[in-house]
Formats: structure tokens, C-alpha cells, sequence
């Protein structure tokens, strides 16, 4: 696999990036990891399939990547406590802030439920893996003021083991994390039903005075909707599917704002089976995916910090006045919705050193309003 470096990477928006997204590349990764009997998290396959990984992340230029080790514990799909391992593949910025991109590679045959049962896990989740090595590619030239993070989680399977590892120890080591971009099962278009979506992805979000995650999310759909033609987010204002989970919740338990990807419409009897097969992954919905977490990705990794102490001015008034504390040499986008509405309806762009500004004739008892830095997540106003 050969990696090019544009030209132009320097001039580039993150709009002009979401052009650069191949297929090829994720089908090769998709298909070389698939081919493996399985990748489940108690097998020697699993660690083969990291090296792998490791190895692709490797021929990106600018990329730091470490097989990172962590202990599965004995449990009901773990039969003998081991070490694992995953990988973490870091993007250096300009600042500590961090945004992390990432899908799981492990597999399980949950039909047979015995470690050598087949399991080629190419859509659960080779299809969120390969996008998040694809959107490092088209980053990895660039500068960025966010450091990126990439990750191929293990042990989803078994109980978010590896993001709940890495989880824990970005909240031990301090990291900074603005938003955590997780794809789980984002390559099937159609259903054998005749369900088919091939313009939308399904975000979840959980709503938590601990983090974003929310506002994360509704930034993502305003950002997408705002410079994305033809495919686009869905909010699901739940925390994932209905008794079900996913890597992004081991974040949100340690108080960082994540969200998870996840098709339109799922395909069940291919989930945990020997029929995850490539041949049933749609690659051109797998692109469009990436092109979503490139874009916005690549929009928050260049946000200043996010604005504190966001208030409304409480006096009746048919304008509304929005104060906040302001960074230096920081531009600031307010947004608003009506109290009904699930996503941004408006913004402005402000220049608003002091930190304050009046929307005319929007009236506070009506609307929902917001603050945030230029393609950073929005605050809202108290």
C-alpha cells in the first residue's frame, strides 16, 4: 500500500479533503483483515491483525503509532485472563487538544460462541476501522492545531475492553479530549428486508452534564448539513442502540464528549456470524462515512478552545443578549434553534472580543441559543 502526499495539502479546506477518500485503500485493509478465520480478542489472530494494522498506520508519514497493551479480564467471552493489545496511532498538533477517530477490529461468532468459530467481521467493524486509517491518511499531511488520535480498538466485543482501557488511561494521563469520533458497523446500505439508506448515518449521542457529547453531536449534523451534499448524519438522541453498545460509552463514562457512527440500517444476521463477509459491505457508503468523520474531524481539530461561562442577559427584552468569557484573538460563532427543534436552525459569525452579543428580534423565551468557538462545539446558553 503505497501512501501519497498532496501538493496542495497546505491549501486545502476540509471540505477540498473529503474529495481525497478512496476505496481502494479500505478494501484492501478490509479484505486482508476479513480473510483471517477471526480476530477475537483471545486469540493469537487478534495480535496478528494489530501488527497489521500497526504496520499500515506505519507507512503514513508523520504518524506515531504504538501497539498499546492492557489486560482483559476473565469473564464470560474471556476464559483466561491475558494482555491484549490495540492500536493507537497519534497525529502531533500545535496544542495538547486531542480528537480521536477510531472503529474496533476484533470479532465473534456468537452463533457458535467458540474462540476458532469463523469470524470475518468485515462490516462489525473492519468498516469503521479502515475509515478512521483512511481519514489518518488524508490528515496526516496537513498541520493541525488539535493533536489527532486514531485507534483500532480490541475487546468491543467482550465488553468494551480496549476503549475502556484507553479511556481510563486518558483520564489518568490528563489528555485534553474534544470529541471522540467512533464508527461501529458502517457499511451496509441495504437490508434483506428491502430497508436501504444510502444517504444517511445514524449518530448517537448521550446526553450528560459530564460532557458534550449532545452538542457534539448536533455540531456534526449542522457542520455536515452546512458543506456535505448528498449524505448526512441522522441524530438518535440516545446513548446507542436499544440494550446494545459501543467504545464511544467508555469515553463518555470518563467524562469526554463521544458519539458513535453506525449505518442507517443494520443487517442482524450478519452481525457475530461467518457471513460478515466483504462482499456485503457497500464501500461506497463506507467512503461517504469517512468523508463525514474527515470533515469534521478535520473541522474541530482546528477550533480554539470552547468558550466558558455562556449566559443569557435575563432581562425581558424582544432581542437577546448573549455574554461568555472570551479568548484572545478567538472568533465566535452563536447559534440558535427553537425549543422544538433537535438541531442549529441559524448561526452568526461574531468578532466579539468583549464577549457579548445581541441577536436582534430573537426572542430567549422561544429559542435555544449557543456559543462556540469557529468549528468548535457549541455551548449553551444559560
Amino acid at each position: 500500500m503505497v501512501y501519497l502526499v498532496s501538493l496542495l495539502a497546505l491549501m486545502q479546506t476540509p471540505l477540498d479533503l473529503t474529495r481525497e477518500v478512496k476505496q481502494d485503500l479500505m478494501k484492501e485493509v478490509v479484505g486482508h483483515l476479513s480473510a483471517m478465520p477471526n480476530r477475537n480478542t483471545s486469540n493469537a489472530t487478534l495480535t496478528d491483525a494489530a501488527q497489521y494494522i500497526a504496520d499500515q498506520y506505519r507507512k503514513i508519514p508523520g504518524l506515531q503509532v504504538e501497539i498499546m497493551k492492557y489486560i482483559a479480564p476473565r469473564s464470560q467471552r474471556v476464559p483466561v485472563e491475558k494482555e491484549v493489545v490495540e492500536v493507537v496511532a497519534t497525529l502531533p498538533g500545535e496544542t495538547d487538544r486531542r480528537i480521536i477517530v477510531g472503529g474496533h477490529f476484533d470479532s465473534i461468532n456468537m452463533q457458535e460462541r467458540t474462540l476458532d468459530a469463523i469470524a470475518p467481521g468485515a462490516n462489525d467493524d473492519l468498516s469503521g476501522m479502515s475509515q478512521a486509517m483512511e481519514v489518518a491518511r488524508i490528515m496526516a499531511p496537513h498541520k493541525w492545531k488539535d493533536t489527532l488520535v486514531f485507534v483500532a480498538f480490541s475487546g468491543e466485543e467482550q465488553g468494551l475492553l480496549g476503549s475502556r482501557a484507553l479511556a481510563r488511561r486518558a483520564k489518568q494521563e490528563g489528555w485534553k479530549i474534544d470529541a471522540v469520533l467512533s464508527s461501529d458497523i458502517v457499511g451496509n446500505s441495504v437490508s434483506l428486508n428491502g430497508q436501504q439508506d444510502k444517504h444517511h448515518v445514524r449518530v448517537f449521542s448521550e446526553e450528560s452534564p459530564n460532557h458534550n457529547s449532545r452538542e457534539l453531536a448536533r455540531f456534526i449534523e449542522w457542520n455536515t448539513r452546512k458543506r456535505l451534499r448528498g449524505f448526512e448524519p441522522k441524530l438518535v438522541f440516545r446513548r446507542d442502540r436499544f440494550q446494545r453498545g459501543g467504545d464511544h460509552t467508555s469515553f463518555n463514562q470518563e467524562g469526554f464528549s463521544a458519539v458513535r457512527f453506525t449505518e442507517a440500517f443494520e443487517e442482524f444476521t450478519r452481525q457475530h456470524t461467518k457471513n460478515d463477509l466483504i462482499q456485503f459491505v457497500d464501500f461506497n457508503y463506507v467512503a461517504n462515512v469517512a468523508r463525514v468523520n474527515l470533515l469534521n474531524a478535520a473541522t474541530l481539530a482546528n477550533a480554539d478552545p470552547a468558550p466558558t461561562n455562556v449566559k443569557m442577559d435575563p432581562r425581558q427584552a424582544h432581542d437577546t443578549i448573549l455574554r461568555w468569557t472570551p479568548i484572545a484573538n478567538t472568533k465566535y460563532v452563536v447559534y440558535w434553534r427553537e425549543t422544538t427543534s433537535p438541531v442549529w436552525e441559524s448561526s452568526r459569525e461574531v468578532d466579539a472580543s468583549k464577549g457579548e452579543v445581541t441577536i436582534e428580534k430573537v426572542n430567549k423565551d422561544d429559542y435555544i441559543f449557543a456559543v462556540g468557538a469557529v468549528g468548535g462545539i457549541p455551548v449553551e446558553a444559560k
